[in-house]
């Protein structure tokens, strides 16, 4: 029997346990400071959720934490791919002033790392008290530098440092803390797979900590290529092509997981005591003529590495049992880097140095009236030659799609349409004119990437200030970005 397979047995037997001695429900006895756990998908378009308009794909779950909790319309990503959009969620800063950027291509174990003293999301979790865990892909540093999840306030981590690693279901290992373990994988078996095993490790991590408050980030990989599954499910008898069952299979088992843990925070007695947030770190990829088959970015236009809301728009729910009132539904703007002040507020811990964010717990609460709004939400990002720059300013939004070019800003106004389809940039100069002024206040410069020149990514700077010895291999490297 394969390691999942016995732990998966383990696991099932534990919950089976806690549906027969419901009588006997476990409660939080330190205080009642509500559990936050905020599961984040990869690659997942903004319509590849049922609450958003999907046909073809079932997410039954999700669709019921919508259902029952509160569906933000208007939130956005960190950035329009990975690495970018999780250091703007855990950091709380916003692209224009973030410590990364982009993806890193050719950097040692991944990514560039976030650098020590860093304020992160876990940090602040881990000073109010709360056990912090990562599971799943973290894309921020590696276990041998600053950037370590470990290094970065989590006290539990379990899964890929290495977000181009990630990309195999069926990896040679996992990272369990500082340690490799090594699975029942190999070139010619697939055995052991990651999805399943974060699943298992997410549900022991809830079960471990129940009698203490709890921050979970658990940072599923799918939908991301690799297209790979265990089994079709419910749609292996579809007239599909083979590639449309694997990625409409992945996506639903991890939906039925999230089900689990869902009914796991039930049986323990705990549900109305914790938050649970689901988000996709950036629009839909596309790969193979998915987004066009499934409609994943919905009516939205672009996908992911553009800054048109395909590309960064965030299909949010929040569900909070007895605080959140169920079918709730807002349009207040907000983004990633409003993750840090709002878990700020919860806890009453004040964040360390600066941040971009606002708070939005008065949403969750259902007190619209006392929610900040942001000025604007700025981005910028530089996959491959053609960096780009994007804003949301009220109901106005403006994208540069080529920096290289100018700044020669497109304009769409959202209330009209969210298809992004008509510029009326000609229309209103005005507005042209303050959202330029808003890209220019945004951003800072950085030493490993720029706008406007080449290489749009410094490897050399960044390995440096790493303390780490460049040594160049090839010009694509440079160019290149990974996904």
């Amino acid at each position: 029997m394969s390691n999942i397979k016995k732990i998966g047995v383990a696991i099932a037997l534990a919950l089976l346990s806690f549906s027969c001695n419901s009588s006997k429900k476990t409660t939080v006895t330190e205080n009642t400071k509500p559990n936050v756990i905020y599961i984040l998908a990869d690659d997942l378009g903004y319509g590849e959720v049922g609450y958003n308009g999907q046909k073809m794909i079932n997410t039954p779950e999700l669709d019921l934490l919508a259902k029952n909790g509160l569906r933000f319309t208007d939130h956005y990503c960190g950035n329009a791919v990975c690495a970018a959009s999780r250091a703007a969620l855990m950091t709380g800063l916003h692209p224009g002033h973030a410590y990364i950027r982009d993806n890193s291509p050719g950097y040692p174990d991944g990514q560039t790392p976030l650098p020590k003293g860093t304020e992160t999301v876990p940090k602040l979790m881990q000073r109010a008290g709360y056990t912090t865990g990562l599971i799943g892909k973290w894309g921020l540093g590696s276990i041998n530098d600053s950037g370590s999840p470990l290094a970065q306030g989590f006290d539990h981590f379990y899964g890929f440092t290495d977000q181009v690693l990630a990309h195999n279901y069926y990896p040679e290992y996992l990272w369990s803390q500082d340690k490799k373990v090594m699975l029942n994988n190999s070139a010619t078996e697939e055995n052991d797979y990651s999805h399943d095993l974060l699943t298992i490790d997410a549900l022991k991590f809830i079960q471990d900590n129940k009698k203490k408050p709890f921050f979970l980030y658990l940072a599923y990989t799918i939908p991301h290529v690799d297209y790979q599954v265990p089994d079709l499910a419910q749609y292996k008898d579809k007239d599909w092509p083979e590639d449309m069952k694997i990625h409409a299979a992945m996506t639903s088992r991890m939906d039925g997981d999230i089900g689990k843990i869902k009914r796991l925070l039930e049986s323990m007695g705990i549900s109305k005591n914790t938050i649970i947030m689901f988000n996709s770190d950036n629009g839909a990829h596309g790969q193979f003529g998915s987004a066009d088959f499934f409609n994943l970015r919905g009516e939205l236009r672009g996908l992911k590495r553009d800054m048109y809301d395909g590309g960064v728009r965030s299909p949010m729910i929040a569900y909070w049992p007895g605080t959140i009132k169920p079918g709730s539904v807002t349009d207040h703007i907000s983004a990633f880097w409003d993750l840090l002040p709002t878990l700020s507020e919860l806890t009453g811990v004040p964040v360390k140095g600066r941040t971009d964010g606002i708070s939005l717990l008065p949403t969750l609460l259902g007190k619209q009236k006392e929610q900040k709004e942001h000025e604007y939400l700025y981005w910028e990002l530089y996959p491959g030659k053609t960096p780009n720059q994007g804003v949301r300013y009220g109901k106005w939004k403006g994208v540069v799609a080529d920096r290289t070019k100018g700044m020669n800003i497109e304009l769409y106004d959202m209330s009209k349409s969210e298809s992004e389809q008509k510029d009326e940039a000609k229309v209103y100069p005005e507005v042209v004119e303050q959202i330029r002024k808003m890209m220019l206040e945004a951003h800072e410069p950085s030493p490993f990437w720029d706008a406007t020149t080449k290489p749009f990514f410094n490897l050399k700077a960044a390995m440096e200030a790493s303390g780490l010895k460049y040594v160049p291999k090839s010009k694509k490297e440079e160019h290149s970005s990974a996904e």
